[in-house]
């Protein structure tokens, strides 16, 4: 908390129950080689202020990056009549307990800090990526790409919060596009920004990217001479990469209770998950164990308070196959008489925090990966997003991969391309059948998952081990 925070919040004189300035500064850097030649080289930074009031049970909100003493009075007062206009519509009224006292701080791991590299060091690092992925003149498009982000978000109140966050963010994604007459395959780093983590520069180490580099470029040039993967109904195994659009689609979002509530519908659509559902749905098999798990040391979304001052569980959301838990802050938990997590997000100063995912993670099993493919006997391995298209309903889905590989008795044989397969929500997680353990386990995050109005891009995580499912419909075409 800095001085100037709290003498702000002491000069706020509007009659409110509860009283919240939270303040973000934000500096973002993106470097972006294409072709072997530097397209952006460029650096942002944003700072303003959210004022938050409670009052007559209802919440206001009021931004402003212009950051004067007059501003944020003038913010909290707009915040304030925004309150008591809503409580002559309010239906449910809250409390000082939806807004707990927050005190404490967090930072995100790391090794090497960001500025251990100067921007002519990652641009160098980005053109021998570009160098790298290149490995046949069958190649016809690479490009590298590295943002890196440092965030405070610095929360202050009325009954005591005193919090403050820093999070070092990298986002980086490597592609090489392979053409063969009309034939065209791209091959990206584990599908597009899934490398997304908390840390340092140590994310960026040489070896380990140009080892990437060099297997993206050759799966890329592999895929073109592969057969499309057959249509069929069989066992599927998914990479953790692709298990990360899989949770997130399919669990995440079905189980943000704000949307379940209805006040997502007009936009990012709803919930096939009823309200009546939780503590009783078989959501999947006794496989399956899923966790919110905002202390995960270095994974994308990881704090230790959401942006209403909640401290931040692990929770299960998912045990043996039973839904237990929603993804709702305790505005929503509430109006739904749903337990709820630590969730309420905003994407910067100037939003209002919703619920929100966070770190969301399907816990391991006790097969490695090769007892796994040992034991199917015909199936279909897939790795890496390309594509996906989900009802309004987080229901009926239908995900395109990149990579893929034939099992054939215990084996993985020859590489498939345009891999693809659809299903809908609860059958497809009653059919897993088999849950790598921890060696398989990959972690994995996405910066921008899109949800509310107007618009917020948020940063949310997901881990998983390699998982296989039974009777799948898997077909092949670029879809």
């Amino acid at each position: 908390m800095t001085p100037t925070l709290e003498t702000w919040l002491k000069e706020i004189h509007v009659p409110a129950d509860w009283i919240g300035l939270r303040q973000v500064t934000e500096t973002s850097t993106l470097r972006y080689v294409m072709d072997g030649k530097p397209r952006s080289n460029g650096r942002t930074q944003t700072k303003g202020v959210m004022v938050e009031v409670l009052a007559k049970g209802q919440m206001g909100y009021c931004a402003t990056n212009h950051l004067t003493a007059e501003n944020i009075k003038l913010a909290a007062e707009i915040a304030y009549q925004q309150a008591v206009t809503a409580a002559e519509w309010g239906i449910y009224p809250f409390t000082v307990e939806q807004r707990p006292q927050a005190v404490g701080n967090y930072h995100s791991p790391y090794i090497k800090p960001l500025d251990i590299l100067s921007p002519k060091d990652i641009n160098d690092l980005l053109l021998k990526v570009n160098e790298t992925l290149k490995v046949n003149d069958k190649i016809v498009s690479t490009s590298a790409i590295a943002r890196l982000v440092e965030t405070e978000i610095q929360l202050v109140s009325s009954n005591g919060s005193d919090a403050y966050q820093k999070f070092l963010l990298i986002t980086t994604d490597y592609t090489a596009t392979a053409q063969d007459g009309n034939i065209i395959q791209k091959r990206t780093d584990n599908g597009l920004t899934a490398r997304s983590y908390q840390g340092g520069m140590e994310c960026l180490e040489e070896t380990e990217v140009l080892a990437r580099a060099q297997k993206i470029g050759e799966q890329s040039l592999e895929l073109l001479s592969a057969p499309d993967c057959p249509t069929t109904t069989t066992t599927l195994v998914l990479a953790p990469d692709q298990m990360m659009l899989q949770i997130h689609e399919s669990i995440g979002h079905p189980l943000e209770l704000d949307r379940i509530l209805g006040d997502e519908r007009n936009y990012a659509g709803s919930s096939f998950v009823k309200l009546e559902d939780f503590g009783h749905l078989v959501y999947g098999s006794p496989l399956m164990n899923v966790t919110f798990d905002p202390s995960v040391s270095g994974q994308f979304a990881s704090y230790r308070f959401d942006d209403g001052g909640n401290l931040a569980t692990r929770e299960y959301l998912i045990k043996e196959g039973i839904l237990l838990r929603g993804l709702g802050s305790k505005e929503s938990q509430i109006r739904s008489n749903v337990p709820g997590v630590a969730n309420l997000r905003a994407s910067s100063w100037n939003r209002p925090p919703i619920d929100r995912m966070a770190n969301i993670n399907l816990e391991p099993g006790n097969s490695s990966f090769d007892e796994m493919i040992g034991n199917i006997e015909s199936g279909v391995y897939m790795e890496s997003n390309r594509s996906w298209s989900i009802d309004d309903y987080r229901n009926k889905f239908q995900f395109g991969c990149e990579y893929a590989q034939l099992i054939e008795n215990g084996k993985l044989t020859k590489t498939l391309k345009n891999p693809n397969y659809r299903g809908i929500t609860n059958q497809f997680w009653r059919s897993l059948s088999q849950l790598g353990d921890r060696s398989t386990m990959g972690m994995y995050g996405t910066p921008s998952c899109g949800k509310g109005e107007p618009n917020q891009a948020i940063r949310v995580g997901h881990a998983s081990p390699v998982c296989a499912f039974d009777n799948i419909e898997v077909f092949g075409g670029a879809k």
